[in-house]
């Protein structure tokens, strides 16, 4: 009998001061409770480093506000993403995106280059599915895009790899992030299984 992978509860948490109002995600429910633990304190760790990021702490001008996205939550995995907003003065406030995907039954983050076979180059071919979905959808790059990062951010949704960029990253700021789904198929030579 194959037992069920481990889904994680997933109760919203939130930090609010002046100037400051961040909702992040606590995981509850787990059978190993070090795993949760480890999987809260990597969570905590990503909110806090974001927010000192913003210069909240530096500038009593910028106001923060914070939120997250689960965007798998199945199969033993756990792909979240939060999100910080500041605006400190200017035109606009700036957005920060961080994604991290976990194992829930040994706690294991994957990084991009997990997802992929023993010498796989995955970058060339992620990278070029990439740059065919830019031609596609006529997206005005800011910068040559030859190639992703060999830890380029991404995070998993619809057994989907997502892959985004930070904003000014690739494109002008109007466009958000940019993201470019890979389906599973597209890899499939490629990937873990």
């Amino acid at each position: 009998m194959i037992q069920n992978p481990p889904r994680a509860t997933i109760k919203t948490h939130r930090i609010k001061k002046e100037r400051l109002d961040v909702e992040y995600p606590v995981v509850e429910g787990l059978a190993d409770k070090n795993v949760e633990q480890y999987i809260n304190s990597v969570l905590m760790g990503i909110v806090n480093t974001l927010i000192e990021k913003t210069g909240y702490y530096e500038n009593p001008a910028t106001d923060v506000t914070g939120r997250y996205h689960i965007r798998t939550n199945e199969n033993g995995f756990l792909s979240i993403s939060i999100e910080m907003y500041w605006f400190a003065g200017g035109a606009h406030g700036m957005t920060v995106l961080k994604s991290v995907t976990f194992n829930l039954g040994t706690g294991n983050i994957y990084r991009l280059e997990d997802l992929f076979k023993e010498n796989a180059n995955y970058v060339k071919s992620l990278s070029d599915i990439i740059k065919r979905q830019i031609k596609e959808k006529n997206i005005p790059i800011i910068a040559d895009f030859t190639e992703i990062k060999p830890d380029q951010d991404y995070y998993i949704e619809n057994r989907t790899l997502m892959i985004y960029f930070q904003l000014y990253e690739l494109a002008p700021y109007v466009y958000g992030f940019v993201t470019f789904p890979i389906p599973t198929r597209e890899i499939q030579d490629i990937i873990q299984p």
